[in-house]
C-alpha cells in the first residue's frame, strides 16, 4: 500500500473511533417500512427515541430498538462513560436495500405471479451533543 492510501486509511480509521454506530444486516423487512420507522426517530434524543419505539405498533419497530441499544452499547465501550452523561442523539439512520428473495405465488389458470420478498440493511449513528457543540463552536472560530 503507498504512502498516500496508508495515511487516508490511518485519517478514516481514526475518524471512525468517534463514530458510535451500529448496522443491522439482512433484516426481513421491506426497506420502504423500515424507513417509516427510521424517519420517525432520526435526530431525537436517545431516551425518546426509545420510548417512540417501544410504542409503535410497527413490527420493524422492535428491530429498530434493539438496534438502538446496540448502538448505546457501543457508545459505551468505545467512550468509557455511561450513556446517560453523553447527552446521545440520533444523529443519522440509513435505510438501505439487501437482496430480494423471489418466489413463486400460484394463480388462476395455470398461471404464476412473482413475490418478492424484501430485506434491508440499516445503519444507526449516535451523536453527542457535547461533541456536536464543540465542532459548532470550532466552526464558528473558523468562520470568523
Amino acid at each position: 500500500m503507498g504512502v498516500r492510501k496508508q495515511q487516508a486509511a490511518d485519517a478514516r480509521k481514526e475518524a471512525r473511533k468517534s463514530l458510535y454506530l451500529a448496522r443491522l444486516n439482512n433484516c426481513p423487512t421491506s426497506p420502504r417500512k423500515m424507513r417509516l420507522v427510521a424517519d420517525m426517530i432520526r435526530g431525537t434524543e436517545v431516551m425518546e427515541a426509545s420510548s417512540i419505539l417501544q410504542f409503535s405498533k410497527k413490527e420493524a419497530a422492535r428491530r429498530m430498538e434493539k438496534l438502538l441499544w446496540s448502538a448505546i452499547s457501543n457508545y459505551e465501550q468505545k467512550s468509557g462513560e455511561k450513556w446517560e452523561s453523553g447527552n446521545l442523539f440520533v444523529k443519522e439512520v440509513m435505510v438501505d436495500s439487501a437482496r430480494i428473495l423471489k418466489r413463486i405465488q400460484p394463480a388462476p389458470q395455470g398461471r404464476a405471479h412473482r413475490i418478492n420478498k424484501r430485506s434491508n440493511h440499516v445503519t444507526l449513528v449516535l451523536g453527542s451533543l457535547n461533541d456536536e457543540f464543540i465542532e459548532d463552536i470550532q466552526a464558528e472560530e473558523i468562520d470568523s
